[in-house]
C-alpha cells in the first residue's frame, strides 16, 4: 500500500531513493540499482544535473541524433535532434537533402519581440487611471533601470509599456503590457524582473497619488508574469522550385505530387482534426532542435499552438501553392528562443549542439528550428501523399520491437531480412518473432 510523506525534499538522495524503492517496487533491491544505473560516472557531472530540478534521483536519458545537410540561407547546418520517437531524424534528413539540391531553405526572422504583464485591479474612475499612468510612466521605466542597464548595453530592454483597460471582460482589471528585446537571452527572468519592478513602482506611485481618492489609492497585483504567447517574435522558413523539379524516385509525376500535397495542406488549414495532427509533427522537428539546445519546448508549444488558434480557429501552420509553374511550402512561426543562459552555459551537451551549430545568434537558432519544423512537416506530407506514413516510420521502429523482445543478433538479422519488402506492423513482428522461435 502507497503512503504519503512528509519532508521527502529534506532527505538525501540516497533516502529518497530507498523510499521510493520500498514503497513502490516488490523488489526494492532492483529499483535501486536501476535508479543508479543512469547515474552519471562523474560525480561533478551528476550534481550538475542533480540540481537542475529538485528531488532528483536519476537522469531520464532521451536520444541525441544529428539531421545534416541543412542548407539554410546559403549555409550548410548539421542539426542537433533530441528526441525519442522513431522516424523523426531520418525523416528530417532526407528531407534536408532533398531540399539541398532544389536550392535550400530560406529563412527570416521577422521580429524578435517578447511581452510581459501586470495584471492588477482597480475599483475607481477608469479615467483617474489613464490620467494617472500617463503621469508616472517615465518613472515606471525609470525604475527598473538597475534591471535593464546591462541589457541596454547589448541592444534590448523594455521597448514599450501600455496599460489596458480589460474591464469589458473581467470586472475591475486592468494591464501594464510591456514589450521587450532581450538579444540573445530567451529573457524569461530578466522580463519577470522587470514586471515586478514595475509592479511595486504602480503600487507606490498610486499611494502618493493626489489625483486618487483613498480607496483609489489602493490597487491590488494580481500577479507580474511574462507571457509565452509572442506573436511578435516570428520566423519565417520556405523552399521553393519549379513544379518539375521537385520530381524524383518516388515523385514520378510532379505535377500531380505538388497538386496533392497543397491539398494535404488546405485540408490542414480547415479541418480541425487533421490540423492538430499536421502541426504535431512539424513540432516533432521544433522541439527536437529546442531540447538540444537547452530551450524551453513546453513554452514553445504552448506559443505556437496559441499562434495556431489566432484567427479564432485552430489551423495548419505551414501553407503550401503553386504559381506560375512554381511550387512554394511555408511557414511562420513564433519562437523565443535563447542561446545565453539558462541551461545553454551549463548542460555539456547543450554547449556541444551550440558548437555544432556554429554558436548561433538567437535569431540564427531562430531559424534553424523554424526549417526542421517545415522540413519534418514536407518530410510527412510527401509520405503521406505517396507511399502512405508506416512504411518509412515502421522500418524505423522495428528496432524498438525487437529491442522489446530481447531479440538475438542472429535473429535480428533473420527478421530484418524477411520484412525488408514486406509490410510491416507490430502485430506481423511479433507474430514472426513467435513462429521463429518455434
Amino acid at each position: 500500500m502507497n503512503n504519503a510523506i512528509a519532508g521527502f525534499s529534506k532527505l538525501t538522495k540516497e533516502e529518497k531513493i530507498n523510499w521510493i524503492a520500498n514503497e513502490y517496487f516488490a523488489n526494492p533491491a532492483d529499483a535501486v540499482a536501476t535508479i543508479k544505473q543512469y547515474w552519471n560516472s562523474d560525480p561533478k557531472l551528476q550534481q550538475l544535473h542533480d540540481e537542475f530540478i529538485e528531488n532528483t534521483i536519476s537522469n531520464f536519458y532521451l536520444p541525441m541524433g544529428i539531421a545534416p545537410n541543412f542548407l539554410i540561407n546559403g549555409k550548410y547546418y548539421s542539426v542537433p535532434m533530441v528526441i525519442e520517437e522513431s522516424s523523426v531524424v531520418a525523416a528530417a534528413a532526407k528531407s534536408a537533402k532533398y531540399w539541398s539540391t532544389r536550392g535550400g531553405f530560406k529563412a527570416t526572422v521577422l521580429n524578435t519581440e517578447k511581452i510581459g504583464q501586470v495584471h492588477f485591479l482597480f475599483k475607481g474612475d477608469t479615467a483617474k487611471l489613464t490620467s494617472f499612468f500617463d503621469t508616472i510612466k517615465t518613472n515606471l521605466i525609470a525604475s527598473t533601470e538597475s534591471i535593464t542597464k546591462n541589457m541596454q548595453k547589448r541592444g534590448g530592454g523594455i521597448t514599450s509599456l501600455e496599460l489596458r483597460n480589460k474591464t469589458t471582460e473581467l470586472e475591475n482589471y486592468f494591464q501594464l503590457h510591456a514589450t521587450f528585446e532581450t538579444k540573445d537571452s530567451m529573457g524569461a527572468n530578466f522580463i519577470n524582473s522587470c514586471l515586478e519592478q514595475l509592479a511595486k513602482t504602480l503600487k507606490e506611485e498610486a499611494e502618493n497619488y493626489a489625483g486618487f481618492n483613498n480607496s483609489e489609492k489602493d490597487i491590488t497585483v494580481v500577479m507580474s508574469i511574462l507571457s509565452n504567447y509572442v506573436p511578435n517574435c516570428i520566423v519565417r522558413a520556405e523552399v521553393s522550385c519549379k513544379v518539375e523539379e521537385l520530381a524524383e524516385k518516388k515523385i514520378e509525376n510532379p505535377q500531380e505530387f505538388a497538386e496533392k500535397l497543397v491539398q494535404a495542406v488546405r485540408i490542414a488549414e480547415i479541418e480541425l482534426f487533421r490540423a492538430v495532427t499536421h502541426n504535431k509533427g512539424i513540432m516533432n522537428g521544433v522541439d527536437a532542435v529546442v531540447l538540444a539546445t537547452g530551450n524551453d519546448f513546453r513554452a514553445v508549444e504552448a506559443g505556437v499552438h496559441a499562434y495556431a488558434s489566432r484567427n479564432g480557429q485552430y489551423s495548419s501552420l505551414s501553407h503550401a501553392k503553386i504559381e506560375n509553374g512554381v511550387f512554394t511550402f511555408w511557414m511562420e512561426i513564433p519562437l523565443a528562443l535563447g542561446t545565453v543562459g539558462g541551461l545553454t552555459s551549463l548542460h555539456p551537451l547543450v554547449k556541444m549542439a551550440l558548437e555544432i551549430l556554429g554558436k548561433p545568434s538567437a535569431p540564427e537558432l531562430m531559424q534553424v528550428v523554424a526549417v526542421a519544423g517545415l522540413a519534418q512537416n514536407f518530410a510527412a506530407l510527401r509520405s503521406l501523399t505517396t507511399t502512405g506514413i508506416q512504411e518509412g516510420h515502421m522500418k524505423m521502429h522495428i528496432n524498438n520491437i525487437l529491442n522489446q523482445f530481447q531479440t538475438t543478433a542472429e535473429e535480428r538479422k533473420i527478421i530484418k531480412s524477411h520484412f525488408e519488402n514486406t509490410s510491416i506492423s507490430h502485430a506481423s513482428v511479433v507474430e514472426f518473432i513467435e513462429k521463429l522461435r518455434k
